[in-house]
């Protein structure tokens, strides 16, 4: 009997103290979502454009699920954080976005830090705390740009637009240019097996800066590349310093304007051009040609095909003497030369677009008689 008791009693203690025994109670999650530390800010005009990145996760770091309210509100200064706008809501992961149109009175006076945090709230409407701060100014925005024009060059896209601000008649004062450019028609990356001289695919955003006094009312943006649809915005850009810290306050964008970038534009006309007769022996067969050999300095273009070589005699219209296809080299010898006679040349370059260029200066040179 007591042997029996002994075993009840192990059993039982084994089943207390057993691999199995679920631990102590946890406390219920309380499904609060992390909280945004990517907030940014930018302001243009009157409007300022946030953007983060929902978190996908909760303090407990369980997986989020359906849409979280998100709330947005700025603050001036030590005061109250106001918000914003209604609240709007993203599903976990996903890049929010809020624009906030400012009131009359943050986009008037004296430039200022606005500050902004955007909140996430659990249905309990409990949230984990403000995101991290984005600041940009109040005040009055330099004036719209206006008058923006472009014109297509061969060395790139002429940009102009009207310089004088109203609202700084002082030209000395006046602001910074932004120029944001967007590529159109975006290209793939190279393949593997095309190398290295590959071209790379442009970014589709860019943009440049004009610094005060610069070219005023003009940029050329050299970085453009032919057979491409790009689209061009300004905006007019002060840099003021409060409490130490440089902020940049942006006006309003431009109209978008669009611009085909199409080469139409030949190489550069070749320069440099040297006419040498030669004379053949006549007394040892076989018997050498005279012959006239051209030289010229090489166009540096990259897109260059080649060259066309042009001959005349007295006032007679020019003929072309080169081959159909273009030259690659920069020289050429004229065999069908005679003696007694004076010839006139000129060369001309032809790029990869079939866009010939002016022709060069004329020499002459005369073939002697033997």
């Amino acid at each position: 009997m007591l042997k029996l008791q002994s075993a009840v009693l192990l059993s039982a203690a084994l089943l207390v103290s057993g691999c199995g025994t679920p631990g102590a109670p946890q406390p219920p999650s309380l499904n609060l979502p992390v909280a945004v530390d990517d907030l940014s800010a930018n302001r243009a005009g009157n409007q300022v454009a946030l953007t983060w990145t929902m978190p996908k996760k909760n303090t407990d770091k369980l997986m989020l699920r359906g849409y979280l309210p998100v709330y947005v509100c700025r603050k001036q200064g030590t005061g109250p954080c106001v918000a914003a706008g209604p609240a709007t809501s993203f599903t976990p992961g996903a890049d929010g976005t809020f624009t906030d149109t400012l009131p009359a009175a943050l986009a008037a006076g004296t430039p200022r830090p606005l500050t902004y945090f955007v909140e996430l709230k659990n249905s309990n409407g409990r949230s984990a705390g403000l995101s991290n701060a984005a600041v940009v100014l109040a005040g009055e925005a330099p004036a719209p740009i206006t008058g923006l024009t472009a014109e297509v060059r061969k060395q790139g896209v002429l940009l102009r637009w009207t310089n004088l601000d109203p609202a700084t008649p002082d030209q000395s004062a006046q602001s910074a240019i932004r120029l944001h450019r967007r590529l159109l028609t975006p290209q793939p990356a190279a393949k593997p097996h095309e190398g290295l001289l590959a071209p790379q695919p442009q970014p589709v955003e860019q943009s440049l800066l004009v610094e005060a006094g610069a070219s005023p009312g003009r940029a050329l943006d050299k970085n453009i590349r032919f057979g491409q649809s790009y689209e061009y915005r300004a905006q007019r850009v002060a840099r003021v310093t409060v409490d130490g810290k440089t902020f940049e306050l942006a006006g309003e964008l431009s109209a978008p304007l669009r611009v085909e970038a199409l080469d139409i534009f030949p190489p550069e006309t070749p320069a440099g051009l040297v006419a040498v007769a030669t004379l053949g022996d006549s007394g040892a067969p076989p018997v050498p040609q005279n012959a006239i050999d051209l030289s010229w300095q090489p166009v540096t273009d990259v897109d260059l095909a080649g060259y066309i070589v042009y001959r005349h005699e007295g006032d007679a219209a020019a003929q072309r003497i080169s081959p159909a296809e273009p030259l690659i080299a920069p020289a050429f010898h004229d065999t069908q030369v005679q003696p007694g006679h004076t010839y006139h040349y000129a060369v001309s370059a032809i790029g990869q677009n079939g866009h010939e260029s002016p022709r060069s200066a004329e020499t002459e040179e005369f073939v002697p008689n033997p």
